[in-house]
């Protein structure tokens, strides 16, 4: 089957106002996830799962999600390696500190679940969920109610490359394609190379992930993650297609796993794997548009920021164990809006 290609985008090169402002967030997204890891071994956490070495990736898409809440606004079904694209999304480090600790100051979780689970109804952020990729199975419905309302709001997915063996991927491509009514989606797949602790090169018949969108007549692409330059064009011409067209599109993304898969495995620094910001440090440096002081000056305004959170996190409440059952199941109607309350943030205002 021959898919037609991807409109050109109209700028070919970031401005250097932008490279620095994506540096900026890559850094302070790795800065984050080594202070996540440095809690957990410390004891101020139980589990750790995250993202670093997906910031050239999850930062462009963080800048370029229309953020906002209802129809009209992108609907977000993340998995958990995602806090660069909360950060660049505009959230707070400090509360992914609070997740971790499980502080009943988490403004996602109330401090009842896993780090990296977030969810913001003020933003159609879905809570992420630890089943492994029923994010998949979930996404087509916010994409069938954009397709009803019309406008460009568009619905995102993101998820694993092992995750593609679930029975929820194919059903989102299933329902993301059906030529009577194609969805508004962006169906992400960040390829690490990895399942757990199952190289990713004997489990896969197929050369890219990409290529199973093609049976399905689903646009697809596989792209360089770990440049945040090709990112940041690919995913804008990628969202400005299902925008438009309120087709899907399915965009594989190969990216680097610097921890492991979480503290299950160690959460150590993998040593054999390619750095994204190593990498993009090194071009900005070239290109003269940030020195290498600069660069270490950044992160250690980061890390001391993040090390300042970190205390002021350690003396924060636990939630109250009278509280274990609230939140469980929906005490209000949130579809017509009766009662609704809270920012959307935090679990009293729901998720």
């Amino acid at each position: 089957m021959s898919l037609r290609p991807l409109r050109t985008p109209p700028e070919t090169e970031l401005s250097p106002e932008l490279l620095v402002k994506i540096h900026e967030l890559m850094v302070k997204g790795r800065v984050l996830e080594e202070r996540l890891i440095q809690m957990y071994k410390q004891g101020d956490g139980y589990f750790w799962i995250g993202g670093p070495g997906e910031e050239a990736f999850n930062v462009p898409l963080g800048m370029l999600i229309q953020k906002g809440r209802g129809l009209q606004y992108d609907y977000c079904h993340f998995h958990y390696r995602q806090s660069a694209t909360m950060l660049a999304m505009g959230v707070d480090p400090i509360d992914s500190l609070r997740m971790m600790k499980n502080t009943a100051t988490d403004p996602y979780t109330g401090g009842r679940n896993f780090v990296g689970h977030y969810s913001i109804r003020v933003w159609n952020v879905v809570p992420v969920s630890s089943p492994i990729e029923v994010q998949y199975s979930m996404a087509p419905g916010t994409a069938i109610a954009q397709k009803r309302a019309g406008g460009r709001g568009i619905t995102i997915v993101t998820g694993g490359d092992a995750g593609t063996a679930e029975g929820d991927f194919s059903t989102c491509l299933v329902w993301a394609s059906r030529p009577a009514n194609p969805l508004p989606m962006l169906i992400v797949v960040t390829n690490n190379k990895w399942g757990i602790s199952t190289n990713y090169a004997p489990q896969h018949g197929e050369k890219r992930i990409s290529d199973r969108g093609k049976a399905f007549g689903i646009e697809s692409k596989t792209i360089d993650g770990n440049d945040p330059e090709v990112s940041y064009r690919e995913l804008a011409a990628a969202m400005e297609y299902v925008r438009s067209e309120r087709k899907p599109f399915l965009l594989e993304a190969m990216v680097s796993r610097l921890y492991g898969h979480s503290s299950a495995s160690g959460a150590n620094k993998v040593v054999d794997e390619a750095d994204c910001l190593v990498g993009f440090e090194r071009r900005l440096e070239e290109r003269g548009l940030l020195t290498r002081a600069q660069m270490d000056g950044l992160r250690a305004q980061f890390n001391a920021e993040l090390s300042a959170a970190h205390r002021k996190v350690k003396e924060e409440p636990q939630p109250d164990g009278k509280s274990i059952f609230d939140h469980i199941f929906s005490e209000k109607d949130l579809v017509g809006g009766a009662g609704s309350a809270g920012d959307g943030r935090s679990p009293k205002g729901g998720a």
